[in-house]
């Protein structure tokens, strides 16, 4: 365990409950005394043995189980990123699952103006590629001018896909569907993913692809594709993809386009 650093996180997020607001009493004792909850209302709160929590926070809990983490991380009011940080710092690897049922599915409204800010053709897409937002860069690449709602679909089942993602069958189709894949593995409760697969296995082309598996999921952050931009023509984007901390599995996308034939080698960055 990382003791010092899961003692801080811990520490820092109980003092911010107030013990009142689950109608508990503050300890009445002289002298300073740490505000929020106390590690022993902790444990009375999520019915542990006494002593659980004060085990935890100092890590003398080796290999905390799941269910004591995930009910500290929802009473202490967690984020993703927290929730991430608990079980790198308790067990050193992230956690099985989100901790909130919408992640994933929202982001603050911030990223919008971040997107705005990008010379780039940019757009920030949740678990299901459901777009969030976009900048009008984006919007441009697209012969009605028009954003789809929903760019797996877009990409796997719109006629005009076929046509702006040139070489749909070969630089795409084969990157995009093991994508797609995956996220119905990962995601099988996810209504949105359900109908669009129940749609790609319904369509004469693409869906005996689907069927057929393809190759491995390679994420397509770093890769470079041929597209024909409705505007500046044909040429080749290089996708560069970030994951906002506070929703796992919603994705900025950013697509820098570069005119001509030629494909664009971009060389790795290296600290100097």
């Amino acid at each position: 365990m990382d003791k010092e650093a899961l003692q801080k996180l811990l520490r820092a997020r109980r003092a911010l409950i107030a013990p009142e607001e689950h109608g508990l009493a503050r300890p009445a004792r002289q002298g300073r005394r740490a505000p929020g909850l106390a590690q022993s209302q902790i444990d009375q709160l999520l019915h542990r043995a006494p002593g659980t929590f004060n085990r935890l926070e100092t890590g003398n809990h080796p290999n905390p189980p799941e269910d004591l983490l995930r009910d500290v991380a929802r009473l202490l009011a967690f984020n993703e990123h927290e929730w991430t940080l608990l079980w790198l710092y308790t067990v050193h690897r992230d956690p099985p699952y989100p901790l909130h049922p919408r992640s994933g599915t929202e982001v603050p409204g911030a990223w919008q103006e971040v997107v705005n800010s990008m010379s780039h053709m940019a757009y920030l897409n949740d678990q299901s590629w459901n777009v969030l937002a976009f900048n009008e860069a984006f919007a441009a690449m697209f012969p009605s001018g028009e954003v789809p709602a929903n760019t797996m679909r877009w990409m796997t089942l719109a006629p005009e896909a076929r046509d702006v993602l040139t070489g749909w069958t070969e630089y795409w189709l084969p990157f995009v569907l093991p994508q797609m894949r995956a996220a119905v593995a990962a995601l099988p409760h996810d209504e949105t993913l359900t109908a669009l697969e129940a749609d790609i296995l319904a369509d004469p082309v693409v869906g005996p692809l689907y069927e057929a598996g393809g190759g491995a999921y390679i994420h397509p952050d770093g890769d470079e594709r041929p597209l024909d931009h409705a505007r500046m023509g044909p040429g080749w984007v290089s996708l560069c993809t970030a994951e906002p901390l506070a929703s796992p599995r919603a994705r900025l996308m950013v697509l820098v386009f570069h005119r001509g034939e030629q494909r664009p080698r971009q060389p790795m960055l290296h600290a100097r």
